[in-house]
């Protein structure tokens, strides 16, 4: 350090301290040299001495290794081998021990190729993920093995493709086989009820058998026939049951499931099952644009799609998760739906009732179907309700026909029965019963014509039609009961009725036809009753019950009566029109022919002949259409003599009028229908005969005098009448001179006609004023 020091003098005294020390050194090697020496030297001539005994070493021992290296060759050779033979000794045990190693793995990866050559697609994966998990791990640094771990996701991904096409010829096979599927479920439902109800019918004839034993015989033997048909059937197709397994090979779905599931992508499969399906469900559900033509149409509609529900159903009870019951709900709610829409659109093209029973027959076998696989069907049942609707409209139609066929059939005349046979066959169709015809000897003829008991019978048919409907609603016999008794109300209240309106005003029906309709529609009102009996005894219901409704065939039969009645009175009023339109009077003939006119005897000897029809009426009937005709045919010839076309009448024409009213008159009092009280009948004419009598009488003065009194002679002559009739006479007395005597003999009559004339217009003019 302090030769680094500025101290002065410094670094050459570290020199000269460093020489000193140099020095000190070198004396010390010197000494020591000097010491060893001697050794050196001695050492170096032995060494000397020993160099030629290891020449000769050297030599022996060069030549005794070139004899031992020739003497080892042989070893070494022979070591050598040994050598190699335990390398590949120890190679093979480690490849034995290797290929233990690989074998498993080639040979499980054999049986993986082998599994997929046969397609058990499932065990490939369970094999895959045994290599993977167990065998590959193991030699996983041998290049096969790599090629073999590269491999496996491209044959799951070949297994699910495989898979998936499986699946997709699955869901093709089923939408070709679901009309069968439903069929065969369908056909089993149907054979199951029927078997049912005729148990069901056979233990209601037991029970009921002493109650109605003659009825119930009936019924029974025909139960009988029936359960023992259905027994037949039930052994026919006993060894028959098809069930979806027997017609479809649902092991593609379950593969595929499987398979999807051990790969982890469940979800995706049952997301692309439940779509496709789906799609399905839409196609099944839209129907053809035919179908309502015919019954085939809606049979093949139903069963494909109960074959789809029935293989939806199969899925959700055989496998997990793939199907669910929520699922399966939403699916058969919007095919509910869908379904509900279709029937009612094609339903409503059904005009023929036998087609809308069998489409009822099919919804009630396909809601039963459908019902026992778990589905709620209430809606189903509910859209009966309305097509019932709409069959009865279509039995309203129908049976409308068969009502105007037979009344163009029939020929409006009593029924004529020969004997007792006959009269049996007639009162076994129709409930008649007449003590007082009775006790009458063959041949003999029943009061109503032909179409009675048939439209009867007609009835009757009705009401087990619209029973046919009615069953199989799982409605109770209350409610059945008054279905039918609604429908047979509309069939009388409104087509039969109908029909006969439209009879009663056909213009071919004459009064004879008429007067027949009137006494056939007493007897249908009359057997309205066994109508309700009948109901009764079909339905068990007792009319008694607090809700029974009554059949409304009496206001019917009544208003068509009335109808008829009404359309007697116009018919006998119309005919009465043709005999006055015939009439041909002389007005300006001097007097009278001394007898009343042609036209009139025969209108009155039509009158006569006609009421004599009319015996059959009820009294007030006959009597109310006598007085119609007498008061119409005195207004017609009240309307002739007031006609404004006519212009003159002649005293003599006054007379002639006078005779043809008197031959009323005399009709009137012959009493052409019993029951009349005195003159009533005669007093339609009451206001021609004092009109005839004022001017045949020429009985002004008094006329004119007790104008206006209650007791007057004339009440009934109108001043504007006779001053009408009057004036036809004064313009006629201006030609024929009719009063030209008068003038000339008594000037003062004269005066008299030209007062009465003034005094009728003052009268007729104070009527108007107070009016």
């Amino acid at each position: 350090r302090s030769v680094y020091d500025d101290q002065p003098n410094a670094h050459q005294k570290f020199m000269e301290k460093l020489d000193a020390c140099i020095r000190n050194h070198d004396r010390e090697i010197e000494k020591m040299c000097n010491f060893h020496h001697q050794g050196f030297v001695d050492a170096i001539t032995e060494l000397l001495k020993v160099r030629a005994d290891a020449e000769k070493l050297k030599v022996q021992v060069t030549d005794t290794n070139r004899r031992l290296q020739d003497a080892g060759k042989e070893v070494i050779a022979q070591t050598e081998e040994i050598i190699r033979c335990r390398v590949q000794q120890r190679n093979i045990t480690t490849v034995v021990e290797k290929l233990q190693l690989c074998l498993p793995v080639l040979e499980m990866y054999s049986k993986l190729k082998e599994q997929m050559s046969v397609k058990r697609y499932y065990s490939a994966l369970k094999t895959m993920e045994q290599l993977e998990n167990l065998y590959l791990p193991r030699v996983s640094q041998y290049r096969f093995c790599q090629i073999m771990i590269e491999n496996l996701p491209r044959l799951r991904e070949e297994i699910k493709e495989i898979s998936m096409s499986d699946l997709k010829d699955f869901l093709e096979s089923i939408r070709k086989h679901s009309d069968r599927i439903g069929e065969t479920a369908m056909k089993q439902a149907q054979q199951q009820k029927t078997f049912s109800t005729a148990l069901q019918k056979q233990n209601n004839v037991n029970y009921g058998r002493n109650m109605h034993l003659g009825r119930n015989r009936i019924l029974e033997s025909k139960n009988e026939i029936t359960l023992k048909r259905t027994f037949e059937d039930e052994d026919e197709h006993e060894e028959e049951v098809l069930t979806a397994q027997d017609l479809v090979d649902f092991s593609p779905v379950y593969r595929c499931l499987h398979i999807y599931s051990v790969l982890g992508d469940g979800e995706i499969f049952e997301n692309y099952y439940r779509k496709q399906r789906r799609k399905q469900a839409r196609l099944v559900l839209q129907p053809q644009s035919s179908m309502h033509e015919t019954v085939e149409g809606y049979r093949r509609y139903f069963s494909q799609i109960v074959g789809f529900f029935v293989v939806e159903d199969h899925i959700l009870h055989v496998t997990q998760g793939l199907v669910t019951r929520t699922y399966t709900d939403e699916l058969w709610n919007m095919a509910l739906s869908k379904i509900i829409a279709v029937l009612r659109t094609h339903s409503s093209y059904c005009s023929d009732p036998d087609l809308v029973l069998e489409l009822k027959n099919l919804i009630v076998v396909f809601a039963d179907t459908l019902q026992g696989y778990g589905f709620p069907v209430n809606r189903l049942f509910d859209l009966l309700f309305e097509i019932r609707d709409q069959y009865n409209e279509t039995l309203l139609k129908k049976w409308s026909g068969l009502f105007r066929d037979i009344f163009e059939a029939d020929n409006y005349s009593p029924i004529p029965v020969a004997n007792e046979e006959e009269y049996r066959i007639v009162i076994s169709k129709f409930p008649f019963q007449d003590p007082e015809l009775d006790k009458q000897s063959f041949p003999k003829k029943l009061p109503m014509s032909q179409s009675v008991p048939q439209i009867y019978m007609q009835v009757k048919e009705f009401i087990y039609a619209s029973l046919k409907f009615s069953e199989s609603l799982h409605r109770s016999s209350t409610e059945i009961d008054d279905m039918l008794r609604k429908s047979t109300n509309l069939l009388l209240t409104r087509t039969l009725s109908s029909c006969l309106q439209n009879l009663i005003k056909k213009p071919h029906i004459g009064l004879t036809e008429l007067v027949q309709i009137i006494i056939n529609t007493t007897h249908l009102e009359q057997a309205c009753k066994y109508l309700e009996d009948f109901i009764s005894n079909i339905t068990n219901i007792s009319q008694l019950t607090v809700h029974t409704a009554r059949l409304y065939g009496l206001s019917t039969f009544k208003d068509a009566r009335h109808a008829a009645e009404g359309e007697i009175y116009t018919k006998l009023n119309q005919k009465i029109d043709e005999f006055i339109q015939i009439a041909d009077y002389d007005w300006t003939m001097s007097e009278s022919d001394g007898r009343a006119s042609g036209y009139l005897m025969d209108l009155i000897n039509f009158l006569r002949s006609t009421f004599q029809v009319f015996t059959h009426l009820p009294g007030k009937v006959a009597q109310t259409a006598c007085m119609s005709a007498c008061q119409h045919l005195s207004m017609s010839l009240m309307q002739m003599l007031l006609d404004s076309e006519l212009k003159q009448i002649s005293m003599g024409a006054i007379q002639q009028f006078n005779l043809d009213v008197i031959q009323c008159e005399l009709f009137a009092s012959s009493e052409p229908v019993p029951g009349f009280q005195g003159d009533t009948l005669q007093l339609a004419f009451i206001d021609l005969r004092q009109l005839l009598d004022l001017f045949m009488v020429w009985d002004w003065s008094t006329y004119l005098a007790d104008y206006g009194q209650a007791t007057s002679k004339y009440l009934r002559v109108n001043p504007s009448t006779a001053l009408t009739l009057l004036e036809k006479m004064k313009d006629s007395s201006k030609k024929n001179n009719i009063f030209a005597q008068f003038r000339k003999n008594d000037r003062d009559k004269q005066k008299l006609i030209e007062t009465v004339v003034k005094q009728l217009r003052s009268l007729v003019n104070g009527m108007s004023q107070h009016t």
